[in-house]
């Protein structure tokens, strides 16, 4: 293994860290709700045959790795086997290129209008699969039902929303500077896409990216997440059902060998694209890799979002907007609001009704009991990642109101929802992403001063603030170094949205009409001798 691939597998592994979820000591039961077992069996799918376990998807087929290894895949709340997965070395994922290199020929001059329809049908059997999706999700991720099933409606819409761009894929007419010259443009699709998705939303990550790729002509192939295959592989399966030509979408696994197939995918001259989201660790690793082939790239990296909340702000709905934002997939997005800044003119009254809603209205336990509002984290480095946090603002002088332990009686990756107020900016939890259920209250007094706390890191993916002085509205939002901005709202997520950051959170959108471009290439005809007068 070389020095880049080895600093490939621990980044990417460090990466899935900076994902966190719950736990405690002897505290009030006042504080939480608890499930007292979280070994509740997973119901079983409707239709077995989406559960793919020891095989990828290949060319139209079902595949082993050549060398026969597979990797374990854990339920992160019991810590029991879900299933196998194949160990893809270069040599798989070579023969995973080279099917969708031989499809792009012909794929790319498909209509818009046949790419629609099969995007479409690929929706449609998303929608009929909704519940076997829902429940793989919260098998191998974790999280409750409910987020996998909101999950599972946001995926399949990037599906129906690209199906319905594909038919609209315009260039343009462009006046020339020079008589008798005629110049326009034609968008082609960048050719062969190496997509490399993440553990946190196991199925809206993968339709994310291969949505606007198969909706211009491109052809993919996808690297699952090693913690959280099934569900790849289940959407990968209907991808066949709805007629997807062979070698159009592959879905590939990998777990040690990750660094492996990811140089693969980065190197291999026949890829013209790498589209990435995790660490920024790792992006800067696969632009370098990227730099002998120039492939484009889009990458969505880490983040360290701002909540803001001015004292002129309507505090109830700002406390509903941060519990949204913070706490959602316990804290394991890229988009959560990281550092919370309240005025300190309403900081006392914020932090009270915020530390109430937590302590009062969540439950953790197993995604698939009843009532459960969080579940685990992913694994043990994202429990650490949280405890250092919480342990190290502690040391600083800020005080736990809520929560701050681990839940070691419901199993090793819980954690509970955690509200730490005094919050200063020496503490790790203002520079650093923690991706779990922690919430930290920092009290700022002026809007200089919290847009130069805001702007105060290397990342800028998404930031958020409640005001309700339009004029505010309107200076804050500029002056915020992100790429998102949610102004009264907590969540900004939408398929039609763009998605991306700026600094070292990446370049590139992911959704929306600006998505489309990412996976194309603007061809320049300039046609020479025109504009002779009628012949008589």
């Amino acid at each position: 293994m070389t020095l880049l691939q080895r600093s490939f597998f621990s980044a990417s592994r460090n990466t899935a860290i900076i994902r966190s979820r719950f736990q405690t000591k002897s505290l009030p039961l006042v504080l939480h709700s608890y499930s007292r077992l979280a070994s509740t069996m997973a119901p079983k799918l409707k239709d077995p045959s989406l559960f793919k376990k020891d095989v990828c998807y290949v060319n139209g087929e079902w595949v082993k790795a050549h060398s026969g290894k597979t990797f374990e895949v854990n339920d992160p709340a019991t810590g029991k086997l879900i299933g196998t997965c194949p160990e893809f070395d270069a040599q798989d994922t070579k023969k995973a290129i080279d099917a969708a290199e031989t499809a792009f020929e012909t794929f790319r001059h498909k209509t818009g209008r046949e790419r629609s329809k099969l995007l479409r049908k690929w929706y449609d059997l998303m929608v009929e699969n909704h519940d076997d999706l829902t429940t793989l999700i919260t098998l191998e991720n974790g999280k409750p039902l409910a987020d996998a099933k909101g999950e599972v409606t946001y995926a399949a819409n990037f599906f129906e929303w690209f199906s319905e761009e594909a038919p609209r894929i315009y260039g343009d007419t462009i006046p020339s500077s020079v008589p008798g010259n005629r110049v326009w443009t034609i968008k082609e699709p960048v050719g062969v896409c190496g997509l490399i998705t993440p553990w946190n939303f196991p199925a809206a990550m993968i339709t994310r990216k291969v949505g606007p790729a198969l909706a211009v002509g491109c052809t993919v192939v996808c690297k699952a997440p090693g913690e959280t295959p099934f569900t790849a592989l289940a959407i990968a399966e209907l991808a066949h059902r709805a007629g997807i030509p062979p070698g159009v979408v592959n879905v590939i696994t990998a777990l040690e060998n990750t660094p492996e197939v990811g140089s693969t995918l980065t190197t291999d001259p026949v890829v013209r694209k790498i589209s990435f989201t995790g660490s920024t660790a790792v992006g800067k690793l696969l632009m370098k890799q990227c730099s002998g082939t120039l492939k484009k790239l889009s990458l969505e990296l880490g983040g360290n979002a701002p909540f803001i909340v001015f004292d002129d702000a309507d505090v109830d709905a700002a406390v509903t907007g941060a519990i949204a934002s913070k706490f959602r997939s316990s804290g394991q997005t890229c988009v959560c609001a990281n550092r919370i800044y309240v005025q300190r003119g309403i900081y006392d009254e914020f932090s009270q009704k915020f530390a109430e809603q937590v302590k009062n209205n969540f439950r953790v336990g197993n995604g698939f009991e009843e009532g459960v509002t969080h579940g685990p984290l992913i694994h043990h480095r994202a429990i650490e990642k949280v405890e250092q946090h919480v342990r190290d603002a502690e040391k600083k002088g800020a005080k736990v109101v809520v929560g701050g332990h681990r839940l070691e009686s419901l199993g090793p990756n819980f954690y509970e929802p955690t509200v730490i107020t005094g919050m200063t900016p020496d503490m790790a939890m203002a520079s650093e992403e923690t991706f779990g259920p922690v919430a930290g209250l920092f009290p700022f007094d002026t809007e200089d001063e919290v847009v130069k706390l805001a702007n105060a890191t290397q990342v800028g993916l998404a930031g958020y603030f409640f005001s309700r002085d339009i004029h505010r509205c309107v200076r804050v939002a500029e002056h915020l170094e992100v790429g998102m901005v949610g102004i009264n709202t907590g969540l900004i997520s939408d398929p039609a949205s763009p998605f991306g950051g700026v600094k070292e959170s990446g370049f590139g959108r992911e959704g929306s009409l600006y998505g489309i471009g990412e996976y194309q290439v603007t061809k320049m005809v300039t046609v020479g001798g025109m504009g002779q007068p009628l012949q008589k």
